[in-house]
């Protein structure tokens, strides 16, 4: 089991939490064409190393943040507020 750190109620088992996909993707404008919306609604990327994600401690405060996620070890690399820059994390 992943022990995450809330950025807001401190370390709690991942049961607590879920998680909500790719973070920073940016929505595209509405003159976007219907393949632009497409990518946008259905392409996530899928990394084999540090990968960003939204989560929200349900089970807590009910907050969301970022996480910056290893998906071959699951180590957390970064645990962030939503709306702070990306870090600059090597893969």
């Amino acid at each position: 089991m992943l022990l995450i750190t809330c950025p807001f109620c401190g370390p709690r088992d991942e049961i607590e939490y879920r998680c909500g996909g790719e973070s920073h993707i940016v929505r595209p404008q509405l003159a976007a064409t219907d393949k632009e919306w497409a990518e946008y609604l259905y392409s996530r990327k899928n990394p084999r190393g540090v990968h960003f994600e939204r989560w929200v401690h349900v089970a807590g405060c009910g907050l969301w943040f970022n996480v910056a996620r290893d998906t071959v070890t699951h180590e957390m690399c970064a645990i962030y507020a939503m709306g702070d820059a990306k870090p600059d994390i090597a893969p």
